[in-house]
């Protein structure tokens, strides 16, 4: 079932996303060579609750900490862990925020250092393919419509590898609602976008094959070849005008470009 919100309870979607949004800038002025990402999932939770909100992650489902940080060929769900990053890893920080009854999520890829320029043409691709979803997600559309504009950019285009075993989602009171926002799918096809409806979409695309695995913990998502992949997300409401954005990427845009640790050549 689709729950459709109104313009008061989308203004409070957007206060629990601008919050995730901030969270995640934090976490982009700190990261570099030799910090973990558990410090990096810790300072997320910190900047999460002294504004008020809670981490929409933990516990959900059984899941252990505030964000989902993925490294080089983690998909999505990695585990934070007392392990060093390093020059050269990509690393992929979701994060959701529950606040005034709704939730936020949305998510950003980062390339730590000197990293090769096929890995950050994925990233750029990717990136780029987030907002070709979006300039489909308007009222009388289809979900399809956003799926066929992500997949044909990233995986037609480009050739890479488009995960089928996970998609965006629609979200509010709960984290995830009805409908399923997948990468992939043909153009006028799934459920019509109407007025009030707000998707999490969330490309996730792989530098070789689209095939995943689960790591032994039950929650890291890995490419079967192993090569890096990149995600990013935004939550978006639909309106007859077209696409609202609700999260942002402009101050974790900016802290990236000013943390002299990570590469935003990409941009």
């Amino acid at each position: 079932m689709i729950h459709y919100k109104t313009d008061a309870e989308i203004e409070l979607m957007r206060k629990s996303n601008l919050l995730v949004s901030q969270a995640i800038a934090e976490v982009a002025g700190f990261l570099k060579p030799g910090v973990t990402t558990k410090q990096a999932n810790d300072l997320a939770e910190t900047v999460i609750r002294d504004n008020g909100g809670v981490p929409s992650f933990l516990n959900y489902r059984g899941f252990p900490f505030a964000a989902c940080i993925s490294v080089n060929d983690a998909v999505v769900h990695g585990f934070p862990t007392s392990d060093v990053l390093k020059d050269g890893d990509v690393v992929s920080v979701d994060l959701g925020v529950f606040m005034n009854n709704f939730h936020g999520d949305s998510a950003y890829t980062f390339a730590l250092g000197e990293v090769d320029e096929a890995v950050l043409n994925l990233l750029r691709v990717t990136k780029a393919s987030l907002y070709k979803g979006i300039e489909k997600a308007h009222h009388g559309n289809r979900i399809g419509d956003i799926a066929f504009a992500i997949q044909d950019y990233t995986e037609k285009v480009h050739g890479y590898g488009v995960v089928r075993e996970l998609v965006g989602h629609g979200i509010g009171k709960s984290l995830h609602e009805d409908p399923q926002m997948p990468n992939f799918g043909k153009r006028g096809n799934g459920p019509k976008l109407k007025e009030g409806m707000v998707l999490a979409i969330e490309p996730m695309i792989n530098l070789g094959v689209k095939e995943v695995f689960y790591d032994d913990d039950g929650w890291t998502v890995r490419t079967k070849d192993r090569k890096p992949s990149a995600h990013y997300e935004h939550s978006v409401a639909i309106r007859k005008s077209g696409a609202d954005i609700l999260s942002s990427f402009a101050g974790i845009e900016v802290a990236e470009k000013s943390n002299p640790n990570l590469n935003s050549a990409y941009h």
